[in-house]
C-alpha cells in the first residue's frame, strides 16, 4: 500500500525545543524519531516509566522498590513501596504570584487565581473537610460546574487521601445519585447553579434533592457561584458556606499515600444499568497525566490550556492536571457556542494567550458549518488544537489550518474515561495525516485485533492494549472479586485490554478511529448512558418503551434519534415531542435532547430482555443484517428488518 503524504510535518526547530525531545535526550535517546521512541516505551516498560519518573522529578516520601513488580492485566503492580500525594505535585510548581487558574464563562468575563491563592484555598478547604471527619479513604463528591471551586475541592480532598468524584449540574439529581450513592460519601460540595446558553440554571433545589439521596453525608458545602441565596433547611445534614470553608488561614499538609491509593472515582455512562465506578490511583494518574500533558501536549510553565469540558467528562481531570506541569489551566462555565457569542471560546483563547486549545469534532464541524471565522481573533499564541470525543473527519483539517493557523499542530486524540488518558494522538515530533491519529501514545502498546485475537494492519479491528498502563483502573467500585472489571475489558482477549473502539492501525503507523463498538451516547464529546434517557422518557404515561441511539456518520456528523413505542391512546404530535424533550432536559441532560423522535412498532430485545442497542446502531449506519445480529436470538425478529429499512431510508435522504 502506498504511504500517503502527511497533511503537516513537524517544524524541526519546534521539535528540537520540545519537551518530548528533551525527555528523549534525558533518556539517552537523543535524535530518536517518534516511532523509535515509542517502540522503546512499550518494549522496555520499566525503563520508560522510570525515565518519566526521573524526568518529572517525582517526589516520593518513601522510595519505590521496583518500577513494575507484576506485569499482568488486570492487576499490574506499579512502583510498590512508593508513597506520594497528587496534590503536592499539582501545587509544587506554582509560584505565589503567577496565574494558576483563569476562570472563564460564556459572557466573556474572567478572573484569575494565583498560585498562592490556590494553595491557600486548598489548605483552607482541606482543614474544613478534616474538621468534618474526612480522612484517608473517605469519599467527597462534587455537584459542580467547571469552575475553580471544583479544582480546589478536588485538590483539598486528595491532599487528605480522601477519594474524589464529581459530576456536572446538568445531571438530574437522580442521575447524580445513581453515581454518588454507590460511594457512600461523607461530604457533598454543591453549587447554586451554572450558566448555559444565556440562561442561569438554578440548581439549589436539585442539590437539596441530591443530598437527600445520600444518607451517609455528614455535611454539604454550599458554593455561591451564580449569586442565588441558599436555604439551609433544604439539606438534611450540616451545611457550611463555601466562603467560610475556603477562607481560613491554614497551612497545607499533604498526606503521603501508596502509589496505588485511590485518587478519584470516574463513572461510566451507565448504558446497561447503574454507572460503573472506575477507580484510579494517585501515582498512576500522576505519571500518565505528566506524560500526556507534558510530553504529548508540550505543556510547561508559561503555557495556558483551555479545553472545553464538563466536570463529568474525563477531560476535566486533565484540565485539573494541567497544574502538574506548572502551566496555567482555564476553567469555563457555559455553552461552547452560546447563541449570542458563537465564537466566544476563540475570543477568550486570543485574549488570554492560550497555547493549547481543546475541543470536540462536533464543535469544529459546527464552526465550519455556521461560517464562524476564528481568525478574526489573534490566535498566534495557540500551538496545539486538541480534539477528542469522537473521530475527527479529514474535512476538518484544512478548516483548522485556514481559520486557526498553519503553525498549529492539530492533535486528534482517542482515549477513555477507563484509563483517564489517551491511547493515540499526536506529539510535537509526529507528522499529521488528515482524518488519522498520528501514532499510539508513548507507553501504550496499542494494536487492532481481528475476530481471532490476532494483530492486523490496514484493516479494521478492535482496539486493544497488550501491556499495562499505570492509569488502568485499580478496580471498579463495589466489585470485590473483580468480576465486573475483568468482564468489561478482558473477557474477549484474556491478558489484553479491549476498549470498545473500532480502529485501523495503518502501515505508516497512524491510527484511524471508526467509532465506538458499544452504545455510549457521545454528544459533543460529552458521554451519557442511554439508560439515563430511557429512564426519563419511559416515565411518561404516553410512552411504553424507548430506545436512543448515537450513530457516527461518514461525513463526521453525529445522528442521535430516539425511537418510541406509544401507549394505546397516545399520538406522537408536536406537544408530545416537546414533552419528551423536556423530560430529557430535566430528567437526564439538556445536552442530549435527540435530533429526531420517531415512532416504531416495538423495540427489539435479546431473549433475556436486553435492548439491542449496538445492533440497532449498526443497522442505522448501514451494516448488513447478517453481520449485525442473529434473528433467532431476538424476541421479535421482524423488528430487525424495520430498523434496517429506517437506516436505508435515512441514507437515501438528500444531503
Amino acid at each position: 500500500m502506498t504511504r500517503p503524504d502527511p497533511f503537516t510535518t513537524p517544524d524541526p526547530k519546534a521539535v528540537v525545543n520540545s519537551r518530548i525531545m528533551d525527555f528523549a535526550r534525558h533518556a539517552g535517546l537523543d535524535g530518536t524519531d517518534y516511532a523509535t521512541l515509542h517502540h522503546w516505551s512499550v518494549t522496555d516498560l520499566e525503563g520508560f516509566w522510570r525515565a518519566v519518573w526521573e524526568y518529572f522529578d517525582i517526589e516520593s516520601d518513601t522510595p519505590y522498590e521496583q518500577v513494575l513488580a507484576e506485569e499482568r492485566m488486570p492487576g499490574a503492580r506499579w512502583f510498590p513501596g512508593a508513597t506520594l500525594n497528587y496534590t503536592h505535585h499539582a501545587l509544587r510548581n506554582l509560584t505565589d504570584d503567577a496565574v494558576a487558574i483563569i476562570a472563564l464563562d460564556e459572557t466573556g468575563s474572567s478572573h484569575e487565581v494565583t498560585g498562592g491563592r490556590l494553595r491557600a484555598q486548598v489548605a483552607s478547604v482541606a482543614a474544613t473537610l478534616r474538621d468534618l471527619g474526612v480522612g484517608k479513604g473517605d469519599r467527597v463528591v462534587g455537584y459542580l460546574p467547571n469552575t475553580p471551586h471544583a479544582i480546589v475541592a478536588f485538590l483539598a480532598a486528595a491532599s487528605l487521601g480522601a477519594v474524589w468524584s464529581v459530576c456536572g449540574q446538568d445531571y438530574a439529581p437522580k442521575a447524580a445519585a445513581d453515581r454518588f450513592a454507590q460511594l457512600e460519601p461523607t461530604v457533598l460540595i454543591a453549587a447554586d447553579g451554572y450558566l448555559f446558553n444565556g440562561t442561569t440554571h438554578d440548581r439549589r433545589e436539585a442539590a437539596g434533592e441530591l443530598a437527600a439521596h445520600l444518607p451517609t453525608l455528614k455535611a454539604t458545602l454550599l458554593v455561591d457561584h451564580v449569586g442565588l441565596p441558599w436555604t439551609s433547611r433544604a439539606f438534611p445534614s450540616l451545611v457550611v458556606p463555601w466562603e467560610d470553608a475556603s477562607t481560613r488561614a491554614e497551612e497545607l499538609t499533604c498526606t503521603p499515600v501508596p502509589f496505588d491509593n485511590p485518587l478519584w472515582v470516574v463513572f461510566s455512562s451507565g448504558t446497561t444499568g447503574l454507572p460503573k465506578g472506575i477507580v484510579h490511583g494517585h501515582g498512576g494518574v500522576l505519571l500518565e497525566h505528566l506524560k500526556t500533558l507534558g510530553l504529548h501536549s508540550d505543556l510547561g510553565p508559561g503555557d495556558r490550556l483551555l479545553w472545553y469540558t464538563t466536570t463529568h467528562w474525563m477531560m476535566w481531570n486533565l484540565v485539573a492536571s494541567t497544574l502538574l506541569t506548572g502551566a496555567t489551566t482555564c476553567t469555563y462555565d457555559g455553552s461552547p457556542a452560546p447563541f449570542a457569542r458563537l465564537d466566544v471560546l476563540w475570543e477568550l483563547a486570543a485574549r488570554h494567550r492560550v497555547t493549547v486549545f481543546g475541543t470536540s469534532p462536533q464543535y469544529l464541524l459546527g464552526m465550519a458549518k455556521y461560517g464562524i471565522a476564528p481568525s478574526a481573533h489573534d490566535l498566534s499564541s495557540i500551538r496545539v488544537v486538541g480534539c477528542t470525543g469522537s473521530a475527527l473527519p479529514a474535512s476538518a483539517y484544512p478548516w483548522v489550518r485556514d481559520h486557526v493557523g498553519d503553525h498549529v499542530l492539530l492533535a486528534s486524540t482517542s482515549g477513555g474515561t477507563d484509563v483517564v488518558s489517551g491511547f493515540a494522538g499526536s506529539a510535537p515530533n509526529t507528522p499529521v495525516w488528515a482524518g488519522e491519529l498520528s501514532a499510539p501514545h508513548l507507553g501504550v502498546a496499542l494494536a487492532a485485533y481481528d475476530a481471532e485475537g490476532l494483530p492486523i494492519v490496514d484493516q479494521v479491528g478492535e482496539l486493544v492494549v497488550t501491556r499495562p498502563m499505570p492509569s488502568m483502573p485499580l478496580y471498579f467500585w463495589n466489585d470485590p472479586d473483580g468480576t465486573r472489571y475483568r468482564d468489561a475489558y478482558f473477557s474477549s482477549h484474556p491478558g489484553a485490554w479491549r476498549h470498545g473502539d473500532w480502529i485501523t492501525v495503518t502501515g505508516h503507523g497512524s491510527v484511524i478511529v471508526h467509532g465506538r463498538s458499544d452504545s455510549t451516547l457521545n454528544r459533543n464529546g460529552v458521554r451519557l448512558g442511554s439508560a439515563d434517557i430511557h429512564d426519563a422518557v419511559e416515565r411518561l404515561p404516553e410512552i411504553t418503551e424507548a430506545l436512543v441511539i448515537g450513530a457516527e456518520e461518514p461525513d463526521g456528523g453525529y445522528w442521535m434519534p430516539l425511537f418510541v413505542v406509544l401507549a394505546a391512546d397516545a399520538t406522537l404530535d408536536d406537544p408530545l415531542r416537546e414533552k419528551i424533550k423536556e423530560a430529557i432536559r430535566t430528567g437526564a441532560s439538556p445536552r442530549h435532547v435527540p435530533d429526531e423522535i420517531l415512532e416504531v412498532p416495538g423495540i427489539p430485545h435479546t431473549r433475556t430482555g436486553k435492548k439491542l442497542e449496538v445492533p440497532v446502531k449498526r443497522l442505522l449506519q448501514g451494516a448488513p443484517v447478517e453481520q449485525v445480529v442473529n434473528p433467532a436470538a431476538v424476541d421479535a425478529p421482524d423488528l430487525i428488518d424495520h430498523f434496517a429499512r429506517l437506516g436505508a431510508e435515512r441514507r437515501r435522504r438528500p444531503a
